[in-house]
């Protein structure tokens, strides 16, 4: 039974005596007790006090004053230090995702360390996503800056490899450190993981003696006047102390009065209500198409499997059928090519003589694609199967386009739904106007979830493919290589990051390419780093 909605807006002022001077997370809600604004302070009582200052309310922006206007009541959460509070702020918003917030609205995550040990050499990466890898994770951090300060030291100080893959390259193997006498080029596998346990240990907070030292020698550069010295020491310092300082995973609870996390199957049950759908729609996936500029225009279909991510059913395209930014073909040739490509692995999953062959074709079959997929899947003749529901991220425009290519592939009974952004409105085929849920819905926290990944997930893809591309165009400056030279090197050994790992007697494999030329490419590369 829903609590009766209060007619006269409390006083808040009131609450404002328990907040405590302590570091923490505030929430607002309306009368409808839905979170509308989630913010952080040093200060709880200092913070949450300047809103309701009259002189603050005056002066305030319209969007700020129409918060006010809204709140109905108030609640906090206090934590141990402001990086704590900055964490559990990014949770929250993901989670209730507030009409007033804008920032970790979108798809980020803090980022965390992960080291794989069973490598035989094991680096140190920047992740996002804590997957079950049997991995070891350190984080997540919320200064991004820090940290990465952080591992730049620890490459120095223990001789450790961070980023790239594999054993260590040949500008690893030369590179010098601080304090490690010996070079990479001297240690074998087991010596090496020695240094990595060493490491592990300073990242997981057992840093306190060489913090110390660091301090001695901030304060011993400063009384010798190196005041330069001593600066950047003492930067360090605090970007040591941030990133190796413990923090807490959160738990919430009702002392709070902060619900628990989101359960998916709940979700799924209160998305196939209100598409009132036959049941819940355990399999979904989801497109969007990434086309910050003309080039590379990409596309992305992320899957979630009972409500939770399927990283391993993800795809990502390439557009090759349109020109320009146009976003409803693309959409038409991601959905085409996903799911000729399904119905494709269904025929070929039953070789000849040990099954059923299957011909879909008109001419031969009048059982529908997706029902003889179904059927297979059932009977466990095929591993492949069709989603319950099909998610585009756009308006009627992407959802037209992509319900033509269903159709023309026999699957016009697939399940089909497009999620515009902008004010989060739902168009099912058919249907002239757009269904809203209300803001609070976990059916449509669910969708925001698949979508958030999706376009997470495009964009990752383009931006990779401009990493390549700014790499790939250093040849244009290297003498003797062509255009037609330069298209053979990437051929034949995919990356420019590759070729720098080659020796010239490697490179000189390549057709056209001469022990010469190739001389010149290894001594341009190592003078251009990358």
């Amino acid at each position: 039974m829903t609590s009766p909605v209060p007619k006269d807006k409390p006083d808040l002022r009131k609450k404002l005596h328990d907040l405590p001077h302590q570091p923490g997370v505030y929430l607002m809600r309306d009368r409808l007790n839905r979170v509308i604004y989630v913010g952080k302070a040093r200060d709880l009582r200092k913070r949450v006090s300047q809103y309701f200052m009259e002189s603050k309310k005056r002066t305030a922006d319209p969007k700020t004053r129409a918060l006010l206007d809204t709140v109905w009541n108030l609640e906090w959460h206090t934590v141990r230090s402001e990086p704590e509070a900055l964490l559990l702020e990014g949770k929250l918003i993901k989670e209730f995702r507030p009409k007033y917030n804008i920032a970790f609205r979108d798809d980020k995550r803090f980022l965390m360390v992960k080291v794989d040990l069973a490598e035989e050499w094991p680096r140190f990466r920047l992740a996002r996503f804590k997957r079950e890898d049997n991995a070891r994770y350190f984080g997540p951090y919320a200064d991004a800056g820090a940290l990465r300060h952080t591992l730049h030291f620890m490459r120095k100080r223990f001789g450790i490899l961070t980023f790239g893959r594999g054993a260590p390259t040949e500008r690893e193997l030369k590179s010098s450190t601080f304090q490690v006498l010996i070079k990479m080029s001297g240690l074998n596998p087991e010596g090496y993981r020695q240094r990595v346990e060493e490491a592990c240990e300073f990242l997981s907070g057992q840093a306190k003696e060489l913090l110390a030292e660091l301090d001695t020698e901030m304060r011993k550069a400063a009384e010798k006047l190196d005041f330069e010295r001593a600066a950047e020491l003492r930067n360090m310092l605090e970007d040591l102390r941030s990133t190796t300082a413990p923090t807490r995973r959160f738990t919430r609870t009702a002392r709070f009065s902060l619900p628990t996390t989101v359960v998916p199957e709940d979700d799924l049950r209160a998305l196939a209500d209100a598409l009132q759908l036959h049941a819940p729609p355990r399999v979904m996936e989801c497109f969007d198409i990434a086309n910050i500029s003309t080039t590379h225009i990409v596309a992305s279909m992320v899957c979630f499997r009972d409500g939770v991510a399927d990283v391993s059913s993800y795809r990502r395209y390439r557009i090759k059928t349109v020109a320009g930014q146009n976003d409803f073909a693309s959409m038409a040739e991601v959905v085409r090519r996903r799911y000729s490509r399904v119905l494709l692995e269904a025929r070929e999953a039953i070789a000849p003589g040990e099954g059923e062959r299957v011909d879909w074709s008109p001419e031969f079959s009048q059982e529908p694609p997706a029902e003889a997929v179904g059927r297979l899947n059932r009977t466990g003749l095929s591993p492949v199967r069709l989603p319950d529901l099909v998610i585009v991220d756009g308006g009627k425009g992407q959802l037209s386009s992509a319900c033509k290519e269903l159709q023309r592939l026999g699957l016009n009974e697939l399940p089909i739904i497009g999620l515009a952004k902008e004010f989060e409105e739902i168009y099912r085929p058919g249907r002239p106007l757009p269904l809203v849920l209300p803001h609070d819905s976990g059916a449509l926290r669910l969708l925001q979830r698949i979508r958030d990944e999706a376009h997470r997930f495009a964009n990752g893809y383009h931006q990779l493919l401009m990493k390549r591309r700014i790499a790939e165009s250093l040849l244009d400056d290297c003498p003797g290589v062509s255009p037609a030279r330069k298209a053979a090197l990437l051929v034949e050994f995919g990356s420019v990051a590759r070729l720098r790992r080659l020796s010239a007697q490697e490179i000189a494999t390549t057709p056209g390419i001469g022990p010469k030329l190739a001389q010149q490419i290894v001594d341009f590369l190592r003078q251009r780093p990358g």
